[in-house]
């Protein structure tokens, strides 16, 4: 185990943060808010802590899968944990663990909350609880890739691994870092025209930042007691296609930014994405309608629209209680809560190249068992995969399923129904937000025990980083030397 790149690094990790902490300062000081000294007094920790890890650089360099799983975990758990400290210090949110439960569900863009009155939090610790979303939603180790060659391409690449969403990353272009550094401008540019058109449509300055900080990271954090709902339709709309936008791959974007427009176009897990969202709006929006949850059908598709949009996207906005609508949209939700957006885009759940990967496999061994003498391969984007890509997705979806069951059995001590239960773990590991029942749209996470919220703590956590290396930290042969 390289024990000493792995506090260089998190010497990065928190150095960076300090920074990224100081534009909420600056909030704090523009609106004359008092709370902007818990921000202070964080940055100040985390150069404290930070800073002296950064005096000596490691002579070796070299980071193995094992390493850059252990980093990754790490460096979100440091992160997290002084990313609470400013909500703490100002007893904004009094309990430790709470403000732990927040600031988890912001860097990993999960959008649970635990907050009744989110519009009584001040204006920089606001901005602060939004911009984690636009922090986490492409990844804090990627950032450090663009900035810092730290060490060997494959280093690189098991670290983007580590925390890059999906059953596989692969390079852009022929450096890693250079890949970091393209997913972050297209990134940066998806911001800024959202937010263009935000302002655009009469929305003020501060709520379109931290509406598209949310929508960019899939995040969802609302800074109003009803999420969305009070804001003008036409904006509605503007954060639905972004959302969206947000879930597809970003390899499509980079082929249009190669102008391979026919390329992007043939993105197979893109078409399905589209697919599964143009089928449930369709279906939702039909059983709502005429169901009366809404007078007009415009309305009603705008709703569906938007909820099937924030749902598969894992963003978690809302613009309805949808906890009230007919049996087969909430299950449809429910179902998209698995689904998730697309590997390699900023959403979370299972992903859509998973089912897909999934459902192929599926039908290959029926296949099979009717002509065992007969081979045949699985197919993704146009070629075949190998085995052990099929294999590490049958073993994250058992791993995936063994995690939910446990963690759905350890918050029913707190009591609660089984609807309220299974869709917490679900909103949470698939970093979706909001549930069903007593965590609904209109709802929130606070009901929990202590207990309960460390375990959907974690969920967050490994959910947003793909399992594994939140489960390889409580492996003794990886911290056994070798």
């Amino acid at each position: 185990m390289n024990y000493s790149m792995i506090t260089y690094i998190i010497g990065w990790i928190l150095s960076v943060e300090a920074a990224l902490m100081v534009p909420s300062v600056i909030v704090s000081m523009i609106y004359g808010e008092k709370s902007g000294w818990a921000l202070a007094v964080t940055i100040l920790i985390c150069l404290v802590i930070g800073l002296p890890l950064l005096k000596k650089q490691p002579t070796n360099k070299v980071l193995y899968a094992r390493e850059g799983g252990v980093i990754v975990a790490l460096s979100w758990i440091m992160m997290s944990f002084m990313g609470a400290l400013p909500f703490y210090f100002s007893r904004e949110i009094p309990s430790l663990v709470d403000a732990l439960f927040e600031t988890v569900s912001g860097f990993t863009t999960t959008g649970a909350s635990i907050l009744s009155n989110p519009e009584g939090m001040s204006k920089g610790l606001m901005f602060w609880r939004c911009f984690t979303h636009w922090i986490g939603g492409m990844g804090v180790l990627v950032f450090l890739l663009c900035l810092l060659p730290m060490t060997g391409g494959g280093s690189h690449m098991n670290l983007m691994k580590a925390e890059s969403p999906g059953p596989s990353v692969g390079k852009l272009v022929p450096k890693v870092q250079s890949t970091a550094k393209l997913l972050y401008g297209l990134y940066f540019m998806l911001s800024l025209m959202m937010l263009g058109l935000l302002l655009l449509g009469g929305m003020p300055l501060f709520d379109s930042l931290c509406t598209t900080f949310g929508t960019a990271g899939t995040g969802g954090f609302g800074i109003k007691n009803d999420s969305f709902a009070s804001y003008a339709p036409h904006l509605q709309v503007i954060v639905t296609i972004f959302m969206i936008l947000f879930g597809v791959n970003f390899n499509v974007y980079f082929l249009i930014y190669m102008k391979k427009t026919n390329d992007a176009f043939k993105c197979e897990e893109a078409r399905w994405y589209f697919g599964i969202i143009g089928l449930s709006v369709l279906i939702i929006t039909g059983f709502i309608w005429t169901n009366g949850c809404y007078t007009t059908l415009s309305d009603s598709f705008r709703h569906a629209f938007f909820q099937v949009g924030s749902i598969i996207t894992t963003t978690g906005f809302a613009t309805t209680d949808f906890n009230l609508w007919p049996s087969i949209p909430k299950t449809i939700l429910v179902l998209l809560m698995f689904c998730g957006a697309c590997a390699g885009s900023t959403g979370g759940g299972m992903k859509v190249s998973r089912i897909m990967i999934l459902l192929r496999t599926m039908f290959r061994e029926l296949s099979w068992n009717r002509r065992p003498n007969q081979i045949k391969r699985v197919y993704f984007e146009g070629r075949p995969l190998d085995n052990e890509l099929v294999r590490s997705v049958t073993v994250f979806l058992t791993t995936y399923a063994f995690i939910f069951a446990g963690s759905v059995f350890l918050i029913s001590i707190d009591n609660f129904d089984m609807t309220t239960n299974f869709t917490a773990v679900a909103a949470t590991i698939n970093n979706i937000g909001p549930g069903l029942e007593l965590v609904g749209p209109t709802q929130n996470f606070s009901i929990y025990s202590n207990f309960s919220k460390i375990i959907l703590i974690f969920d967050m956590l490994a959910g947003r980083l793909e399992l594994y290396p939140m489960l390889i930290l409580f492996s003794r042969d990886t911290w056994r030397k070798f």
